[in-house]
């Protein structure tokens, strides 16, 4: 079982603003804001921390990346660095799911073949990354990389 307590942190004040604090199971703290309203101040957020969209792309992105260089240590291959650019469309009407999700790697290391990081990627993306097979119900996620040999 996870947990999480997310709390709202403007609930006072003429501008309260629509910030979050999110509190996990394992004893950490994630802020989340929402994008400033110019329009309607009240309902808008101050720009203090990332949306909760983001928190969502960031969470997928170090899931998919924690699978792609556990499988490549596991293979013993020579990894030495790992990191992964994601890239979304959403939809143009609430609820705006993500749509389009295009993660882009960069592997770092010593004579990794390209085989075997694109077998990564597919693994994590197929069986063990479960953000990325969640949100892959309601978005087309395509999957690029790169090696750096150094």
């Amino acid at each position: 079982m996870m947990e999480c307590t997310v709390s709202w942190t403007g609930a006072t004040g003429a501008r309260s603003g629509m910030g979050f604090l999110a509190e996990t199971g394992s004893g950490h703290t994630l802020m989340m804001d929402g994008a400033p309203d110019e329009a309607k101040p009240a309902n808008g957020g101050r720009n203090l921390a990332p949306r909760p969209m983001e928190t969502v792309l960031a969470g997928t992105g170090g899931c998919t990346a924690y699978d792609v260089v556990l499988i490549l240590k596991r293979g013993r291959h020579d990894v030495r660095g790992c990191s992964v650019k994601l890239t979304t469309e959403r939809a143009e009407v609430d609820p705006k799911v993500f749509t389009k999700i295009h993660m882009h790697f960069t592997v770092t290391g010593k004579a990794v073949p390209p085989s075997a990081v694109e077998r990564a990627i597919a693994m994590s993306h197929d069986k063990y990354c479960s953000a990325s097979i969640m949100l892959g119900k309601t978005a087309e996620i395509t999957t690029s990389f790169e090696l750096v040999d150094i």
